[in-house]
């Protein structure tokens, strides 16, 4: 019997979890919950609300992206994904910080525009809602959402500023050779699936630019659904435009 991984459909670490059991030919199903209703099913299941959760073929049962990337190395050590000290720092780093960003940036979205939330639907296994119930319910949902992922107006903000210097520093472990290998390990997927996510906000485009960061995200994840677009969020909150900046300083 395969292993049964829970999950909300275009969850980051839920796509990370998923790319990391194909790498090492794990066989799983996916059991799929809308969001915020995966939260009683979960702390039932696993005792925490998060998403994703996973219940192996003997039973075993583990919550949370990286607890079930570091058993899936137990349990089938190649290819590896967490190879040395560099990685795993890589993907806590990832874990810790650029995860609960992409939550509060989606959401913090969402709740300026409840039409985008419809988008997002695409690729899943549940049927997808018609717009007008989405919208119906997208009051409710962004509400909940926001109270569990901390969203503000502040937060985003900061969020959205503080971006550029992420992906500077994502950028600097491609250099080094710490992620975006041939092979991916934990941190790529950590760090790739939240970009990829974080990528659907229109108003962002001009921040990842040809950044070797995007590349990685749009090279491991390339189907990601959704697209928030340009005007949700407003201007003053953005980070400059590097070419916008340099005009300016040129000037």
């Amino acid at each position: 019997m395969p292993a049964k991984l829970y999950v909300v459909h275009g969850s980051h670490p839920c796509e990370a979890v998923k790319r990391a059991l194909e790498l090492k030919g794990i066989p799983y199903k996916v059991v799929e919950f809308p969001p915020p209703f995966h939260v009683p099913f979960q702390r039932l299941r696993f005792g925490a609300r998060t998403v994703p959760g996973i219940r192996f073929e003997d039973g075993e049962k583990l919550i949370g992206s990286t607890a079930i990337l570091q058993r899936l190395d137990e349990m089938v050590p190649e290819p590896a994904l967490f190879a040395d000290a560099r990685i795993t720092e890589a993907e806590a780093w990832g874990e810790s910080v650029l995860q609960p960003i992409a939550r509060r940036l989606l959401w913090g979205g969402f709740q300026r525009d409840h039409g985008a939330m419809h988008g997002y639907q695409a690729g899943g296994k549940l049927p997808a809602l018609p717009k007008p119930v989405v919208g119906a319910l997208a009051p409710l949902i962004t509400r909940a959402e926001g109270r569990m992922n901390e969203v503000s107006d502040t937060a985003v903000r900061a969020d959205l500023l503080a971006l550029p210097g992420h992906l500077d520093r994502v950028d600097e472990l491609i250099a080094e050779g710490v992620i975006g290998g041939a092979t991916p390990n934990a941190a790529d997927l950590q760090i790739a699936s939240t970009l990829r996510l974080i990528m659907t906000l229109d108003d962002l485009s001009p921040t990842f630019g040809d950044r070797p960061a995007a590349e990685l995200a749009r090279r491991l994840f390339p189907d990601q659904a959704g697209a928030l677009p340009a005007g949700t969020f407003p201007a003053e909150w953005l980070p400059a435009n590097p070419s916008s900046s340099a005009a300016s300083l040129a000037g």
